[in-house]
């Protein structure tokens, strides 16, 4: 099989405004980036603001583990199947961050022959809005210093400052650091941090912002710190939403590339799905509801994180409504929920088939829990048994859920035609009645348990008593109404990453309580959340070079 990057190079690309004018979209209405990248402009919007909505599928996932699911290659597939089945769709997809490019995880662009192009741009500096996400976030970390070192008027207490710098590389040695050594003319002497550029609230915010003066709002309410008095310090009250804005001007207007296939993808933002909300941003997400018949769009990391979130706080803060989701899963990372061990996965195993295919099922009940038809995907590999693909095929027609293979990395959109096929029945047959978990007019408390309960399985949540404070006091500023970004594992429905399958007889400890005011939602941190990565003994940036003027190693 040939390398993601080789087959992604050797793509002939269609020219950007050539690939816009098939959807209706005029050069004028572009701002082109190069030849083969654009950002949608603000008149666009305004003229197709008032388009009757395509239909909304989401693709999601089992939760991750060592032996892959596809869910971005599933998503990229769908769309160009849907476009042979004669539909027009768009795919809405989240933008790549340069630490997993250059650790462990590698790109976000798909792979084989279901990919967005040009995919080197996109996983390196695409169209420079982490950068602006980047430089937004450190200046006002620099303003803030800065204030304390000029007279602190504001009564900023030192040992009370939540906001962060940020990078967009994965560097351990930056968690914890101490800034201001040196001389008095070097500012003020304290204990300081650094994560990742996803993991930043102006990150969340640019996904949730319906446009600049909604933007300028969320920004002015991020909360950097509290007073002496207990009370918080916001961004406006250090009067750095303007320069922040300036800095956000571009990056908040959604990117537009293409499949393989030459179907519109509009990539957008990222968020961390396991410390923010983990999807696209609203407006990329709103673009392809107008700009194509059936948009599809991803949620990071596994249902119980990524899809929650999608519905719980994304939908619900910006109105949407899904009519279908994709749950994602293979074979082989069905067998290793069930014990089997990573080097036997290509061997037929109904055994451990059987025991890991629970993790499926809950999210099953997860996803029909919020009202919306569920289609399982079985990213299909080579070594996968007709025992193995019918056993869980059966599985899910016994729960209600459609059921389809997907070949879709090696054969593109004519190996997601069943996929298709499948979720157009769903949308012709089956009405979605969408009912979020979290009910907002609930306390956070409340909130926080129905999450825990009902979509992880746990028995109860134990709050300690950092926790139970930090939960009084926000509710106490008025952010009782806000949805919960619940920060746990990937790998586990639990807090716990070694519980893999569908974990019996757990509860869920809630460690610490922040409030994203500005994005619009209250963190919960379950376990050991790391929201600064660091890199592998053998990274894959080792491999990333560049040869008669192209890149290659990059994955």
């Amino acid at each position: 099989m040939r390398a993601d990057i080789e087959i992604a190079q050797d793509a002939e690309l269609m020219r950007i405004r050539e690939l816009a004018a098939r959807y209706g979209i005029g050069e004028e209405e572009l701002e082109l980036y190069g030849k083969y990248k654009a950002k949608l402009s603000d008149e666009l919007w305004e003229r197709v603001k008032d388009r009757e909505d395509g239909k909304l599928v989401l693709v999601t996932a089992i939760n991750p583990t060592p032996a892959g699911e596809g869910k971005t290659t599933t998503s990229i597939g769908l769309c160009d199947a849907l476009n042979l089945r004669g539909r027009r769709t768009v795919v809405a997809l989240r933008e790549p961050s340069l630490g997993p490019c250059f650790g462990i995880k590698g790109g976000a662009a798909g792979g084989g022959y279901a990919q967005v192009v040009p995919m080197e741009d996109l996983n390196l500096h695409f169209t420079g809005d982490f950068h602006a996400i980047t430089s937004a976030n450190n200046l006002l970390a620099a303003l803030l210093d800065n204030h304390i070192k000029q007279g602190n008027a504001l009564q900023i207490d030192p040992k009370q400052i939540n906001w962060k710098r940020c990078l967009d590389m994965n560097d351990r040695a930056l968690r914890n650091i101490i800034i201001g050594l040196g001389g008095r003319a070097d500012g003020v002497v304290r204990e300081d941090h650094f994560v990742i550029t996803v993991a930043s609230e102006i990150m969340a915010i640019l996904c949730l912002a319906d446009n600049m003066e909604d933007l300028k709002k969320r920004l002015g309410r991020i909360i950097v710190a509290y007073n002496t008095a207990g009370e918080p310090v916001t961004a406006e009250a250090l009067q750095a939403v303007g320069a922040m804005a300036a800095l956000l001007k571009d990056a908040i207007k959604p990117n537009i590339i293409q499949t393989l296939e030459h179907n519109m993808a509009i990539v957008h933002g990222g968020p961390f799905a396991n410390i923010a909300h983990g999807c696209n941003s609203v407006q990329a997400t709103r673009f392809a509801m107008k700009l194509g018949e059936i948009a599809v769009t991803e949620a990071g990391f596994g249902a119980d994180l990524g899809a929650e979130k999608f519905f719980d706080i994304k939908c619900q803060i910006a109105g949407l409504r899904p009519d279908a989701v994709v749950l994602v899963a293979t074979v082989r990372a069905l067998k290793y929920n069930g014990g089997a061990a990573k080097t036997a996965l290509s061997e037929e195993n109904l055994t451990a088939l059987s025991d890991g295919i629970v993790n499926l099922e809950k999210h099953i009940e997860n996803l029909q829990s919020y009202g919306v038809p569920v289609i399982v995907a079985i990213n299909r590999f080579a070594t996968d048994t007709e025992r193995e693909l019918h056993f869980i095929e059966g599985f899910c027609r016994e729960r209600g859920a459609e059921f389809a293979l997907s070949e879709v990395h090696g054969r593109g959109g004519e190996g997601g035609l069943a996929l298709a096929d499948a979720v157009l029945r769903s949308l012709e047959e089956r009405k979605p009645d969408f009912r979020p978990v979290q009910i907002l007019t609930d306390s956070l408390r409340q909130k926080i348990t129905a999450v825990a309960e009902r979509i992880y399985g746990a028995d109860g949540v134990d709050f300690l008593p950092k926790a139970e404070k930090e939960l009084e006091r926000l509710t106490a500023l008025g952010f009782g109404g806000l949805p919960v970004c619940m920060a746990k594992t990937q790998y586990s429905f639990s807090d716990d990453p070694k519980k893999l399958g569908r974990p019996r007889n757990f509860r869920i400890t809630i460690r610490d309580v922040s409030v994203s005011a500005g994005a619009g939602f209250v963190v919960c941190l379950t376990g050991e959340i790391m929201t600064m990565p660091g890199l592998p003994k053998l990274p894959a940036a080792n491999g990333i070079d560049v040869e008669d003027g192209k890149i290659i190693g990059l994955f």
